[in-house]
């Protein structure tokens, strides 16, 4: 699949939303079925401008988490120890 730019820069912007892939694919003109193949395939322009679009919301929702936790929030003690743990399962 072929995508312009254009294109590739709103699936990192809708996807930093967390927008689902259907609504991504209406709303940049694709079939989101061919969106989901790319998106599958880790090596295409498609799939890394999905992801690096999560992965920049996950940033901001992990710095956040981070400052609560800093000041005392259970839950957010929590959420940070647990966000330690999945990074040191993934290293």
């Amino acid at each position: 699949m072929t995508l312009s730019n254009e294109q590739l820069e709103n699936i990192q912007k809708y996807a930093s939303i967390y927008l689902p892939v259907s609504d991504i694919a209406l709303l940049i003109d694709v079939h989101a079925d061919e969106l989901r193949d790319e998106i599958r395939n880790r090596s295409t322009p498609a799939s890394i401008a999905y992801h690096k679009g999560k992965v920049v919301s996950r940033v901001t929702l992990h710095n956040q988490e981070m400052q609560l936790a800093k000041v005392g929030s259970p839950a957010a003690i929590e959420n940070a120890r647990r966000n330690l743990m999945d990074m040191e399962d993934d290293e």
